[in-house]
This record gives structure tokens, C-alpha cells and sequence, in this order.
């Protein structure tokens, strides 16, 4: 394994870990069980990802680059949005359980399009595709795990105060995303 990779799975990885600290904070504890659940979503999406953008080639990539970020934030957004709109109408007790399978598979394919990307231009960098998927997918994993540690300490410090803080993120996660694709920051 060389730097590269590590790189590559790093940048890869920090979606989900921020996603992670959402999911942390809309939790308010620190459940293993959870933690383990999402990481897992995590770092299979995104090693899987670079996979199906490997194997896809060229022809995807075309067609998917000048839409990925809308997708991107759409999803994260969505996902924000209902989140946020949850903690107002139904309260903490009700958001801590909305982290549905469904829900888990819209945020771990939203925070992994660009791992796809990289799958599908990867083979003009000198980088093992087997070598990323594992580095990638320990990385994401133990990231997310670790987000989500962070998210359920401040949210068992802040208790109720940040209900609706876990969908700000997911939302300004998805703005930054389409900013970046659209050159403006």
C-alpha cells in the first residue's frame, strides 16, 4: 500500500464520518450496536463503490459527473431535512429510533457517489483496486464507528438542544458537496 491510497481513502472516508457524527448527535448516547450498524453501511458502500465505478468504465463516468453532486445533495438534504423536521414534530425520543435500514442505504449511497467516481478513474493512477476497497473500507468503518462515538458524547453533554443539529449537518454536507462541483467554494 502506498500513500496514495491511504490519501484516497482518507478523503473518501470524511463524508461518512461527518454523517456519522450527525447520526451520533440525533442519538444523544452512545449505543455500540448502532455505531457498529452504521459503520458497517459505511464502509461497505464505500468500498463497494469503487468497485462498480471500476468495473463500469469510462461511459459511466460521463454520464454520471454532471449530475453526481446534484445526487449528492438531493439525498443529503432529503435526509437532513426529514431529519430536522422530525425533532421538531415528533421529539427526541422518536428521532433517536429513525434511523431506519432505508435510511441507512440513501445516506451510505449519498456519501458514496464519489467513491464511485474514483473507481471509475482509479485506473489511471498506479493503485491496486483490491488494495483501495480494503483500505477504503477499514478506513470508512472505523471512522464512521469513531463519528459516531464523538456525535453520542456531545449529544449525551447537550441533550436536547441539539435535536435538529444532526440534520443541519447532513444538509450543509450536501450544499458543500454541490458548492464544490459548481466551483464556487
Amino acid at each position: 500500500m502506498d500513500i496514495t491510497t491511504l490519501f484516497i481513502a482518507l478523503a473518501l472516508a470524511m463524508d461518512s464520518f461527518s454523517v456519522a457524527i450527525a447520526n451520533g448527535l440525533a442519538n444523544k448516547t452512545f449505543k455500540t450496536t448502532k455505531a457498529l450498524k452504521i459503520s458497517a453501511f459505511f464502509g461497505f458502500f464505500q468500498a463497494i463503490m469503487p468497485i462498480i465505478g471500476w468495473y463500469a468504465g469510462a461511459y459511466i463516468l460521463d454520464l454520471i459527473s454532471s449530475f453526481d453532486h446534484w445526487v449528492a445533495f438531493f439525498l443529503l438534504t432529503f435526509i437532513g431535512s426529514k431529519m430536522i423536521y422530525e425533532s421538531i414534530k415528533n421529539g427526541p425520543d422518536k428521532l433517536a429510533n429513525s434511523l431506519s435500514i432505508k435510511g441507512l442505504l440513501i445516506l451510505s449511497i449519498a456519501t458514496s457517489i464519489d467513491a464511485l467516481a474514483v473507481g471509475l478513474s482509479i485506473s489511471l493512477l498506479n493503485v491496486s483496486i483490491m488494495t483501495l476497497v480494503i483500505v477504503t473500507g477499514v478506513v470508512t468503518f472505523a471512522l464512521s464507528f469513531f463519528g459516531v462515538y464523538i456525535g453520542g458524547r456531545f449529544g449525551c453533554i447537550l441533550k436536547n438542544r441539539v435535536e435538529a443539529l444532526g440534520g443541519l449537518i447532513l444538509v450543509v454536507i450536501g450544499l458543500k458537496i454541490l458548492l464544490e462541483h459548481l466551483g464556487i467554494i
